[in-house]
């Protein structure tokens, strides 16, 4: 992030997107590349607001449960 205040400003729209305290990660990829950043900071960031990253794509966390 070039700046504390584009910092800030991310970290708001993690949390307003972030539904129960949750991210999917869908949404994390899309606000990346929305914001121009790369995902690596959205988690970082998302960890520091409290929003946990939900609904993996790669089936990590729980999505693609074993039956």
């Amino acid at each position: 992030m070039k700046s504390i205040a584009n910092h800030e400003k991310l970290k708001n729209k993690i949390i307003e997107l972030a539904k129960q305290g949750k991210l999917t990660c869908e949404e994390a990829h899309q606000l990346a590349e929305s914001e121009g950043v790369p995902l690596v900071i959205i988690g970082k960031v998302a960890v520091e607001a409290g929003v946990r990253i939900s609904d993996c794509q790669l089936g990590c966390f729980g999505k693609y449960k074993e039956r």
